[in-house]
């Protein structure tokens, strides 16, 4: 691209709109708004010089912050021969970090603005024009590439994540975005986001990434997405400990829209979250909309919790690898009532109870796990033979020198079913 110089008339408009301050400037602007936006369009298509980049980048973003419904000048019909996202779109791949910050802030501005009262396409879509326009469509896709490539390596050590989170929320109305985002592996990129804040800033961050995870709850191809990932885990850990209203609304909202798709139920039951209702209700919310999700999410995870069987239960409790001292480990009927469940899929239960003794670091997993091996042991007729072949009682003997009494204390009870067989071993009580 050769360097053009700016012709007599757009060097006026800039020297009259130069240096002055956001009240001299909005009577300019309300007067004649799309010559201006004209002027810093052709500047930025015909100047390369970084410094000049800078300045008129900073002027549009100085005039879209004071109002951002601003932005409709770029689409006013005496602006139709102009390409009015490609110099923005450009600017994203070059130069400076301001420049790219900069040109996403304004880009997402100007697209999410192009459509008119009417819903119909405004500037920028189609004209008569010969010239070649950049698509909205286009300018979306691009946006949602250079949005991923910031996500996954940041160009600013501080500003690429927010920022790029920031136009993230902002765009995901719409529907190219959401699609280009999931398709580019998004979802995984936001979840490690959701994680307890301290900081204004850290907050902000964590209630954007909120905002999109909610967003994102109403688009199926994300869901599950969604489903495969620790989205679930880690807005319950944010939820329990936030006091941030905000951000706390965003999660049971998103809890509310998931609660009946696939088995979002099922594994919400498992983390906990109906005590962590119930500690939520219990608090001084004001939001009524809050207050209402935290009901209807409240009769949801009951619902769910009577239509699960007990083994269903179990089963999702085991797959998360979340065990704990629930009821069911300990009661006599769940052992007898569900215990040739465990031999469906050729003993997978049981398979999954001993990775969880190998590869566990959990403390209460790990004596949870030799307990209910125990408990198979005590309850299946041919427990101890079934366990034997597994070869478990090895991965059960190296737990008998744990650091943690909890678990040497069960880890010996398994032994002791295990030697004794069925017959004796209803004698030994955990």
């Amino acid at each position: 691209m050769t360097t053009k110089l700016i012709t007599g008339t757009a060097l006026q408009l800039l020297r009259r709109y130069d240096k002055k301050t956001e009240n001299e400037r909005a009577p300019l602007l309300e007067n004649d708004g799309p010559s201006y936006i004209h002027v810093f369009i052709s500047i930025l298509r015909d100047i390369q010089k970084e410094d000049t980049v800078e300045y008129v980048l900073a002027l549009i973003d100085e005039m879209l912050t004071a109002k951002p419904n601003r932005a409709k000048f770029f689409h006013d019909k005496s602006l139709a021969d102009d390409d009015i996202y490609e110099p923005f779109l450009r600017l994203l791949w070059r130069g400076s970090w301001f420049i790219q910050e900069k040109s996403s802030k304004i880009l997402t501005l100007v697209v999410s603005a192009r459509l008119n009262k009417n819903g119909l396409a405004a500037n920028g879509e189609a004209t008569d024009s010969k010239k070649k326009i950049t698509a909205s469509y286009n300018v979306l896709k691009g946006l949602v590439e250079w949005l991923c490539i910031q996500l996954k390596k940041p160009s600013h050590p501080n500003r690429s994540i927010p920022a790029s989170i920031n136009c993230l929320a902002a765009l995901l109305k719409e529907h190219v975005v959401r699609y280009s985002f999931v398709q580019a592996d998004g979802i995984k990129l936001l979840v490690p986001l959701i994680s307890p804040a301290s900081t204004q800033q850290s907050i902000q961050l964590l209630y954007e990434t909120c905002l999109c995870v909610w967003l994102f709850s109403y688009y199926e191809p994300a869901i599950e997405y969604l489903a495969t990932s620790r989205a679930l885990q880690r807005l319950s850990e944010v939820v329990k400990g936030s006091t941030k209203e905000k951000v706390v609304r965003l999660i049971v909202l998103t809890f509310k829209n998931l609660l009946s798709k696939g088995t979002f139920g099922a594994q919400m039951v498992d983390l906990g979250l109906p005590q962590i209702v119930q500690s939520l209700k219990a608090q001084a919310w004001s939001d009524e909309d809050l207050l209402d999700a935290l009901n209807h999410l409240e009769e949801g995870l009951k619902d769910n919790m009577r239509k699960l069987s007990s083994f269903d239960k179990y089963k999702q409790e085991l797959l998360l690898g979340h065990l704990d001292w629930s009821p069911m480990h300990k009661d006599p009927i769940f052992w007898r009532d569900n215990i040739i469940n465990f031999e469906e899929n050729d003993f997978q239960t049981l398979w999954v109870l001993l990775t969880i003794l190998e590869t566990s670091s959990d403390p209460r997993a790990l004596a949870v796990a030799c307990f209910d091996l125990s408990q198979f042991i005590q309850y299946h007729p041919a427990g101890r033979v079934i366990v034997t072949d597994l070869k478990a009682k090895e991965r059960v003997m190296k737990l008998m020198n744990h650091e943690n009494v909890e678990v040497t204390k069960n880890a010996l009870l398994c032994i002791q079913r295990l030697f004794l067989g069925a017959k004796y071993a209803s004698f030994l009580q955990a």
